[in-house]
């Protein structure tokens, strides 16, 4: 196994790639620092921790990470879930710094420990419409949090019963100079992001490039009227001077009791982490057929938050815009990753001073703009016309974490798609099926024209057989049985079952027991391979009253001519 990532083989066999990786990588730099302060500022830490979190994270997961255009950095969702998850302390206290540090090994240390226990696959039980409405509550209380900076308003809290309590309890008021900074800054923020035709005067190309740079031109602009016009006397929230060197690596303390009181929040973090990347960067890898592993992932996600913790970051992740920004520059392998990295640490270390007096309210509107985008509707009315239990899962995902806290909303969605995909199991089809013509096809007889024979009743049973949903089958079993009182020989086609467990065993051998009393038979057809290694030896197939058939033709061809009624339905 070679040391070397595996994209220095492409850059090898495609020099020419190298010159624009680099170019992506220094213009992605360039343009990811307003928003890495402001996902700092978001969480409640010194802004600087953002490009901190931007620089060795970003160099881990470029090495062992699965994706090859996934962008490592902060972004809104762990952010504001760190911010939640610390809420009982001091904001930017040294406390809440450390703790924030702490949270971010941890969240490192789950991911790492999931990826040698192979739980990739846990992605799969998180449906998308709790993912959707999970993601969408997150920006929708981001917007509502920056409105403290945005406009000066008293906004503090990690829900909206948190925010209206507080502002119960004390005054609501506005600061008239950042709120007129932060307002025009959004609405140019908001023109240049959503009015078409804003850039159509430029070619395209140039319209693109006009379009990223803006948010440079105004954080420039702001932060030279700020320092020579003295914002701060207005009110003005401004950006205090970072420090220009960067922080020795280091472990950050730990203790088992606040291991204890921050795993839950921990967890929940990976989760929510691991499922953002894996879900932008799987689908990337779908649309230009590259592979995706999902437990590298989990791997590279893992070493890359413990990087941001040993190096004074927060927990980190691989964002929707921060990727989409990257492909669109012309990303195309980790190497603009690592430029982007070198180019942050590079401004860090010599132009950092710069950036003194950008006003927070400029900031806020950056994030607002951003936080816009991850409100995903588009997604619930899919669900409201397509699936409307997914549907349910988006809106109790999004109220409950809107209305109580992320991490509630997040294990509320989580369950509520447990108990739909549980009320579905429990829900079987079970189909009386039909014989097409003379062939060896037969369906639903609800659904086709077929042929059906007195003497024998075939039901086919889509869905696997367990404890949860066996008396649901023997009752409805026992109701079509009744309602075909002619037939002698009960066909059970078994090509949906995929498990049977000794519950759904011994509904049947009661089902098979109870109809043999009367002098009828029961059979099996087209069991599968796997049921049948369980089936094989058991007291189910040792009572049967009748056969087990390779086919369901096969079966019907043998016993329908032991009665001459039969019918077309």
């Amino acid at each position: 196994m070679s040391i070397f990532p595996h994209w220095l083989t492409t850059l090898k066999q495609q020099p020419k790639l190298i010159i624009s990786e680099l170019t992506a990588g220094f213009m992605m730099a360039i343009l990811v620092i307003p928003q890495s302060l402001g996902y700092a500022a978001l969480a409640g830490l010194p802004p600087i921790m953002g490009l901190y979190a931007s620089i060795v994270p970003t160099l881990v997961y470029a090495y062992i990470g699965s994706s090859s255009v996934s962008a490592l950095g902060p972004v809104a969702v762990t952010a504001v879930m760190t911010a939640s998850a610390l809420s009982d302390y001091a904001t930017g206290s040294m406390q809440y710094i450390m703790l924030s540090i702490t949270l971010a090994f941890m969240v490192g240390a789950i991911l790492c420990l999931a990826s040698v226990l192979r739980l990739g696959w846990i992605m799969q039980f998180v449906s998308r419409g709790v993912a959707s409405g999970f993601v969408s509550a997150a920006a929708a209380l981001i917007i509502i949090t920056q409105f403290k900076n945005l406009i000066g308003a008293p906004i503090v809290g990690g829900s909206l019963t948190d925010i209206i309590k507080n502002l119960a309890h004390g005054s609501f008021y506005i600061q008239p100079s950042t709120a007129l900074l932060g307002v025009a800054t959004f609405a140019i923020l908001f023109a240049n992001r959503y009015v078409a035709g804003l850039w159509s005067w430029l070619p395209k190309s140039s319209a693109d490039f006009a379009k990223r740079m803006l948010v440079i031109i105004i954080t420039i602009i702001t932060i030279i009227l700020a320092n020579q016009l003295h914002w701060q006397e207005l009110g003005i929230h401004l950006l205090e001077p970072l420090p220009t060197g960067f922080p020795t690596l280091s472990l950050p303390p730990l203790s088992i009791s606040t291991l204890l009181a921050m795993l839950p929040s921990a967890l929940l973090i990976a989760l929510i982490a691991f499922i953002s990347s894996s879900a932008v960067a799987s689908n990337y890898a779908r649309i230009h057929k590259e592979s995706f592993d999902n437990n590298k992932e989990l791997l590279g996600l893992g070493f890359a938050n413990i990087a941001s913790s040993m190096s004074g970051g927060f927990a980190v992740t691989g964002g929707i815009s921060r990727t989409s920004l990257n492909i669109g520059l012309g990303a195309k392998t980790p190497l603009a990753s690592v430029m982007c990295a070198v180019g942050i640490l590079l401004i860090l270390l010599f132009f950092g001073q710069f950036l003194t007096g950008l006003p927070y309210a400029v900031l806020s509107a950056i994030i607002v703009i951003s936080a816009i985008s991850m409100v995903d509707f588009d997604t619930l009315n899919s669900a409201l016309k397509h699936d409307k239990a997914d549907a349910l899962c988006w809106i109790i995902s999004f109220i409950v974490a809107i209305g109580f806290g992320l991490n509630v909303g997040l294990i509320a969605g989580i369950l509520s798609s447990f108990a739909l995909m549980i009320y579905r199991s429990h829900r079987v089809n079970i189909a009386t099926i039909g014989q097409i013509g003379d062939s060896g096809h037969f369906r639903d007889i609800t659904r086709h024209k077929t042929t059906t024979f007195d003497n024998l009743l075939l039901l086919r049973i889509d869905e696997s057989l367990y404890f949860g949903n066996a008396t649901t089958i023997h009752n409805t079993l026992r109701r079509r049985y009744y309602d075909h009182p002619k037939a002698h020989d009960i066909i059970i086609i078994m090509t949906a079952v995929n498990h049977l467990d000794l519950t759904a065993q011994e509904m049947l051998i009661d089902f098979n027991q109870e109809i043999k009393s009367q002098g009828k038979r029961l059979h099996f057809a087209e069991i599968k391979g796997g049921v049948m290694d369980i089936l094989k030896d058991s007291k189910l197939l040792n009572k049967l009253s009748g056969q087990v058939f390779l086919s369901t033709k096969l079966a019907v061809d043998k016993l329908k001519h032991q009665s001459k009624d039969w019918h077309d339905m």
